[in-house]
């Protein structure tokens, strides 16, 4: 993984994936008692950063492997992605979810032609079912985040924080990136390192799901008790990455946990004051600014969104709150 992987992926995502945009609210400033600077990965295609890894792999591929197919798994976000860059590119695509995934995200991968393949997450292997299928049909198996194609084109995100970090006036601030396996954690870190090394990423996750934080404190990898139950779905993983971690552990600060309460209101106030809508996993890293400050270092924090796919009713139970 180097910073030449994530330039060659922003080369072939150019006028494909969108340059979402850095926002601010003085609201939020005044809330967070510092500059929060928010970039909204929820108005990517499909509504989440994971478009740009999944374009960065399929378009890697090799045009006769691509050609056969490919299958991934994913609770939502990934599944999206995935199904959207195979339409585009006219391949098929299976994708396995778990059955509990939010509707929006299951009639979502569908409506861009996959096929949809449903197990239960708590009982059942992800990778060992999807390995079985790919194996059977000869697909190519697009992994969620340990994927050095998949990375590298998360880290497109990275160079976007950069540039527009700087034209905004920000070169030193921790840049909270909401975190599952750790994918987009690696790819801007990577991006980062390279491009504002006075922008530092760190990974925030839910309680009780937090094994970044606690793998970064240890030194190891962690795994979580469960990855089913939790609001935050769409960065429930049962653990960091065998090649995010490593990368993350080298150029991450401390993670920083949320609960969801936080993570609801995070929600709400995205809605109010920036006008996004943010899923709950993708508001994680919001939520830490707004309610962590005395784990933040500077004047300024950088924030991603990083998806904005859920079901109506959890939108209403934020908004209520």
């Amino acid at each position: 993984m180097n910073i030449q992987m994530i330039e060659a992926a922003a080369t072939r995502a150019s006028g494909i994936t969108r340059r979402t945009p850095l926002l601010s609210a003085q609201a939020l400033d005044a809330f967070a008692g510092r500059r929060v600077l928010v970039k909204p990965e929820c108005l990517q295609w499909t509504g989440s950063f994971k478009f740009r890894g999944a374009w960065s792999a399929l378009t890697a591929l090799p045009d006769d492997q691509r050609a056969k197919g490919v299958i991934a798994f994913s609770s939502g976000n990934h599944a999206q992605g995935v199904a959207l860059a195979a339409q585009r590119l006219g391949v098929p695509a299976v994708i396995l979810m778990p059955s509990d995934a939010p509707a929006a995200k299951i009639d979502g991968t569908r409506s861009y032609g996959a096929e949809v393949v449903l197990y239960d997450r708590g009982r059942e292997s992800r990778e060992k079912i999807g390995a079985e299928i790919a194996a059977a049909r000869d697909l190519t198996l697009v992994r969620p985040y340990d994927d050095p194609q998949v990375i590298a084109g998360q880290g497109t995100c990275g160079l976007e924080i950069a540039e527009q970090a700087a034209e905004q006036g920000v070169t030193e601030a921790d840049v909270l990136v909401c975190c599952g396996g750790g994918g987009l954690t690696a790819g801007i870190a990577l991006a980062l390192e390279a491009r504002a090394p006075g922008l530092r990423p760190r990974p925030a996750e839910p309680i009780g799901f937090d094994d970044t934080a606690r793998s970064l404190r240890s030194g190891q990898r962690e795994t979580n008790a469960t990855e089913a139950g939790g609001l935050c779905d769409a960065i429930l993983t049962p653990s960091p990455g065998e090649i995010t971690f490593p990368i993350n552990a080298r150029l991450c600060g401390p993670g920083i946990v949320v609960t969801d309460d936080e993570v609801l209101q995070a929600m709400a106030l995205a809605a109010r004051h920036l006008k996004v809508i943010a899923e709950p996993g993708g508001a994680a890293a919001l939520a830490a600014a707004l309610f962590h400050g005395p784990e933040i270092e500077g004047d300024a924090v950088i924030c991603t969104i990083s998806g904005g796919n859920l079901d109506p009713d959890v939108l209403i139970r934020a908004l209520a709150g």
